[in-house]
């Protein structure tokens, strides 16, 4: 394969597939890669610039991919999807942020997650197995919406959701701060606090929601960059739902998100950094390629600044594609290649021994991408300031990642905190005393302060003891 990759217009020239791990690919997945380039040039990239401009959804996005077949990606053969495994949909995802369009990459990292979600539990659904079938056929476009208004990045803590039986079905209370494609998605899989709840916030569920439930103000979003993600508070208010909306069993959704919510949405979204890193490389290398300082007949790319910058660039952008691949195909490993037949079982759950290590992942592609959008920005000069370059939008969009739930601050702690204390030390819900803390604590008190302190937690007791 040459330097430029072979594909239609001089603008697209970039790094050559000599700088991809192609041998990790089957052939199958290459032709789908090849089909996806060309899609990129005569259609995504287009629409990109259009989203940001404009804060437009990529719906015409969608539609395009659903041409291909990407909207089933990783659902079975037998219900009408490619079937396809991790690998590529980390693939999918990358090369859809390096050639096409992040915000669409970023929307379809959020469909592939309700989709395994859906895929996870359809088994006994016709509900759930109706769409799968109809994804690309009707371009019927799924997200997930975990987040809270109430607790930020800790989007595992759903204090505004609620859930009760109703009827034969169910009647669910969903607010999300944050949702990708809110308001412009088909179908979602929210998370709340199961039927029958009793003040514990580990006991969570998943529901299926139609857009005819969802009430959101899409209008009102203006974020920096991934402009076109439509990522912003929904409101779903006391919804009935049929019984077949409840996706898998009540209590399931920490399962749920650990198993496939979660590796699918770090998977990817690391996917979508890496790609929006190779794509500020690739406009780099064509425009210090090309530019040159005619006072001294050199082109910006023979400067050993420049050429440090971009080695550098390549470096730690491939240190963290490799990485995402490598537990791609870990999962891959786990799963029999993404045999959804294997969660039949209800407690088959091998993605979940992963996560901690996807949690670093992500940690890594979005400190990467952060690094080189600014590198790149800096090895292009003031010509990369101008939107035309299309690095500043590249760099905007970039910028999301460190924030994106989990957030970095978060994943850090998380892995630090695993690392020394033990898993259990995470304490999720918070349920967990910290009784060397509240010993140091109490030490500090005099006398007083004690006794004050006490007849406190006495007073607290009180009602419970009249109950």
């Amino acid at each position: 394969m040459s330097e430029t990759k072979m594909w239609g217009k001089e603008e697209f020239w970039g790094l050559g597939f000599e700088w991809d791990p192609q041998w990790l690919l089957s052939a199958e997945q290459k032709d789908l890669q090849a089909k996806l380039i060309a899609l990129c040039e005569t259609t995504l990239r287009a629409n990109a610039v259009e989203s940001d401009a404009n804060y437009i959804y990529p719906r015409k996005n969608f539609e395009a991919l659903a041409t291909l077949g990407l909207l089933s990606l990783n659902v079975p053969k037998e219900l009408g999807g490619l079937g396809q495994n991790h690998v590529c949909a980390a693939m999918v995802v990358e090369t859809i942020a390096r050639y096409g369009c992040p915000s669409t990459a970023m929307c379809y990292t959020m469909h592939l997650g309700a989709v395994a979600a859906a895929l996870l539990r359809h088994h006994d659904n016709p509900l759930l197995t109706d769409i799968l079938k109809r994804l690309d056929t009707d371009v019927l476009i799924g997200t997930l919406s975990y987040s809270d208004p109430e607790t930020g990045s800790h989007f595992w803590y759903p204090i505004s959701s609620k859930a009760e039986a109703h009827g034969e079905g169910w009647k669910v209370t969903k607010k999300a701060s944050w949702t990708t494609s809110g308001g412009f998605a088909d179908w979602y899989i929210v998370q709340t606090t199961s039927p029958g709840f009793s003040g514990d916030y580990s006991d969570l569920s998943c529901f299926l929601v139609t857009k005819d439930e969802v009430k959101a103000n899409p209008s009102e979003w203006d974020g920096l960059g991934l402009r076109g993600n439509q990522s912003g508070p929904i409101v779903v208010e006391n919804a009935v739902l049929p019984k077949e909306a409840l996706v898998g069993p009540i209590g399931d959704g920490a399962k749920s998100n650990d198993e496939v919510v979660d590796p699918f949405f770090l998977t990817c979204s690391s996917a979508c950094w890496n790609g929006i890193s190779l794509a500020v490389i690739d406009i780099a290398k064509r425009h210090t390629t090309r530019k040159t300082h005619n006072d001294v007949g050199m082109r910006v790319a023979d400067y050993p600044t420049i050429q440090d910058y971009v080695g550098e660039a390549i470096m730690d952008t491939n240190s963290c594609r490799a990485f995402d691949y490598q537990m791609a195909q870990a999962l891959d490993s786990v799963t029999n290649n993404c045999d959804w037949s294997i969660h039949k079982d209800i407690d088959a759950l091998p993605r979940s021994s992963l996560l901690h290590w996807l949690w670093q992942v992500k940690f890594e592609a979005a400190k990467n991408v952060a690094h080189v959008v600014d590198k790149m920005l800096h090895a292009t000069g003031g010509t990369g300031f101008r939107p035309a370059l299309q690095i500043e939008r590249y760099l905007r969009d970039g910028k999301a990642g460190w924030v994106m739930g989990p957030t970095n601050e978060v994943l850090r702690q998380f892995v630090g905190k695993a690392a020394l204390l033990g898993f259990g030390s995470l304490d999720y819900w918070n349920k967990s005393i910290n009784e060397r803390v509240l010993n140091n604590e109490i030490k500090k008190m005099d006398e007083a302060e004690k006794r004050a302190f006490a007849e406190k937690l006495l007073a607290e007791l009180q009602p419970a003891k009249v109950a």
